[in-house]
């Protein structure tokens, strides 16, 4: 798992067949300070999550292919919580 910041979507008009109505997020990964770290990755969003919110993505393929119905679907990440805030946000 990590924490993320939506930072856009992503269309695909040509996808494995799972994933078709599944909106996909590009979700920067964030290090325990809040900056940035590492590079985007790409998750399916089963909860609405809106531009620029931090959440958690799951990097577990079995529960993200549980969550399409496929078990031979090639998605990896989805976002399984959106953070209202931080332990960092509360100490300021």
């Amino acid at each position: 798992m990590l924490l993320a910041r939506v930072e856009g979507s992503l269309v695909a008009t040509r996808k494995h067949a799972s994933l078709n109505g599944w909106r996909f997020l590009i979700c920067q990964p964030l290090a325990a300070d809040g900056e940035d770290e590492g590079t985007p990755v790409v998750a399916i969003d089963p909860l609405g999550a809106g531009m620029h919110q931090k959440v958690i993505v799951s990097s577990d393929g079995m529960a993200s292919r549980t969550a399409v119905g496929d078990q031979k679907s090639p998605v990896r990440m989805m976002i399984s919580g959106i953070v209202d805030e931080t332990s960092e946000e509360l100490a300021r």
